[in-house]
C-alpha cells in the first residue's frame, strides 16, 4: 500500500555533492521517521542518517559533517545531501520509512535502492 522510490544516484567524482531523494506514496496515515541506509558489496547494511517527524536527526560517524538529511512534509519526501564524497561512500543507498498505515498500524517500508558510485 505504501511505496518508497529513491532517486538521485549515479556515477559521481570524488568530492562531488549529489542529493538523493526518497518519496513515499500510496495510502497511509502519517510518517513517524525516515532514514537512509547504505550497503556496499560484501558489507553489512549500515544506517547512514535518520530524521524524525519532529525534525531530529542522527548521523553515522563516517558521514557526520559531510551529509545532511532533511525532509519536505508536503511532498512526503526525505533528502540526503552528500558533500565531499569519497570512494568509500560507494554503495547502494536505501530509503526506509516508519509509517502509520491507514488502519493505524505501525509498519516499516524499504525503497528499492539507488546506486551511488564514487570514482574518477
Amino acid at each position: 500500500q505504501v511505496q518508497l522510490v529513491e532517486s538521485g544516484g549515479g556515477l559521481v567524482q570524488p568530492g562531488g555533492s549529489p542529493r538523493l531523494s526518497c518519496t513515499a506514496s500510496g495510502s497511509f496515515f502519517s510518517i513517524n521517521a525516515m532514514a537512509w541506509y547504505r550497503q556496499a558489496p560484501g558489507k553489512q547494511r549500515e544506517l547512514v542518517a535518520t530524521i524524525t517527524s519532529g525534525g531530529s536527526t542522527t548521523y553515522a560517524d563516517s558521514v557526520k559533517g559531510r551529509f545532511t538529511i532533511s525532509k519536505d512534509n508536503a511532498k512526503n519526501t526525505v533528502y540526503l545531501q552528500m558533500n565531499s564524497l569519497k570512494p568509500e561512500d560507494t554503495a547502494v543507498y536505501y530509503c526506509n520509512a516508519d509509517i502509520i498505515s491507514s488502519d493505524w498500524r505501525r509498519k516499516n517500508y524499504w525503497g528499492q535502492g539507488t546506486q551511488v558510485t564514487v570514482s574518477s
